[in-house]
């Protein structure tokens, strides 16, 4: 069997005093594309976190290409490993170009600049989230929404091929949500990238994902394929009672 992209072993994670996780077992192969759902306060974003190497897990471990993730330098991590974070850093005084290149500095060697080829795949990046025309436009000039693609064009010009993404629809009108969480699937399927998504809406979740992890608090977790999901996991898991609809050929979870 290849070695996972990404691996957890034994791991459980713990924020103040709360479980998010026990003993989770994850193996996350090329091509594999995973939702991560739970309600608010579930840990989401902290488990995301500790897969990306920013926080210890209160035990077990995480491998990246089968070597422990802290035996790996940052450099090396951010090389096959990206992390969209749910709340955007503070605007820096740089336009959507050279914020989009910020994801090409793990591959760049030390006093080195930016390739034409690394310019050409910021700009592809931009074009892919509907900035093409924006590329000198200064950071502070963006609205929310297009915020939020700059930081989506900045992980896929980092190209890694672990990419963690926390809430990739936040801020995104349905259009773009559709059609980004259609290129991260196509990245997985076709290009055999791991992507793990944390998503509120558990519809496109079931869309986009082949995978999912549910949080559902204590430390108690889920792991299966998309069409395990059923009305009974997802009333528990949200602590409100949701009905499955055949749609469209397809099944639709409504609240109620």
């Amino acid at each position: 069997m290849n070695t996972p992209l990404l691996e957890t072993r034994g791991l459980s994670v713990t924020i103040a005093g709360k479980s998010v996780c026990r003993n989770l077992e994850l193996q996350l192969q090329p091509g594999d594309c995973l939702a991560l759902l739970g309600p608010n306060g579930a840990g989401k974003t902290t488990l995301l976190h500790t897969l990306a190497g920013l926080r210890t897990p209160a035990q077990g471990e995480v491998l990246v290409d089968g070597t422990p993730i802290q035996k790996l330098s940052r450099r090396c991590i951010a090389q096959r490993l990206g992390l969209l974070m749910q709340q955007p850093e503070d605007s820096l005084p740089a336009t959507a170009l050279e914020t989009a290149l910020i994801g090409r500095h793990p591959h760049i060697d030390f006093w080195r600049w930016e390739s034409h080829s690394d310019v050409n795949l910021a700009r592809r990046a931009l074009k892919l989230v509907g900035l093409d025309g924006l590329e000198q436009r200064v950071q502070s000039q963006l609205s929310g929404g297009e915020r939020r693609r700059l930081d989506i064009a900045t992980i896929l010009t980092q190209d890694p091929q672990i990419l963690l993404l926390d809430e990739p629809a936040h801020q995104l009108d349905l259009h773009y949500q559709l059609a980004l969480l259609a290129h991260f699937r196509h990245l997985a399927r076709e290009l055999g990238h791991s992507v793990v998504m944390s998503l509120h809406d558990v519809n496109l979740a079931a869309r986009f994902c082949s995978q999912v992890l549910l949080l559902f608090g204590a430390g108690e977790t889920f792991a299966g394929t998309t069409d395990k999901l059923n009305s009974e996991l997802l009333s528990r898991l949200y602590h409100t009672p949701v009905t499955a609809v055949r749609a469209m050929g397809g099944t639709v979870f409504l609240p109620g």
